[in-house]
């Protein structure tokens, strides 16, 4: 018997009217476990400051969401590197009811894909999975990144220094390890 393929994700911009599908999960300690911010989101009023201050200003940060449906799931986010223009990182989260079924997976793949063309002078994207962070380490790499190491105390997340893998993939634009600019 086939395996039934994946449901589709679309990616679009955060809207304020987002708030209490992200305050769902960006308040789950499931969710934020590996997560940038220090300071977990646990209010209404918290999560609409950071949609408001944070998300909807950002130049690249999208709403994750299933099927037909228009509700956010999970968010993803491209960040172009300040000092070095060629590259940019990304990161993501998903609401745990979604974890397993090639959802992130997929996200991660429409990225990918829109970023270059969106973004031509990009030759690198690459993203950072805490060491102990399996699941999402799985993501990336069916995903198509290449692992290329662990970043011993890379990022400091709630006091405390961790090891990251990294991960990145290429422009298919750039032909050779060394493009010139």
């Amino acid at each position: 018997m086939a395996e039934p393929s994946p449901p589709k994700i679309t990616l679009r911009k955060f809207d304020l009217s987002d708030v209490d599908d992200f305050l769902k999960w960006a308040s789950d300690p499931r969710v934020t476990r590996y997560g940038r911010y220090d300071t977990p989101i646990t209010t209404r009023a918290e999560a609409l400051a950071h949609l408001r201050d944070v998300i909807l200003p950002h130049p690249w940060f999208r709403a994750i969401c299933v099927g037909d449906d228009k509700r956010a799931v999970g968010s993803i986010l491209v960040d172009p590197c300040e000092s070095e223009k060629c590259r940019a990182s990304m990161g993501g989260r998903l609401a745990c009811e979604y974890w397993g079924k090639g959802i992130a997976t997929r996200a991660v793949e429409a990225v990918v894909k829109e970023i270059f063309e969106e973004l031509p002078h990009l030759m690198r994207l690459e993203a950072v999975a805490n060491v102990e962070n399996v699941a999402s380490q799985r993501v990336l790499e069916k995903a198509g990144l290449t692992r290329e190491g662990v970043l011993r105390r890379y990022i400091v997340r709630r006091g405390r220094a961790r090891d990251v893998v990294m991960y990145s993939v290429l422009s298919p634009s750039s032909s050779s390890s060394s493009s010139k600019l």
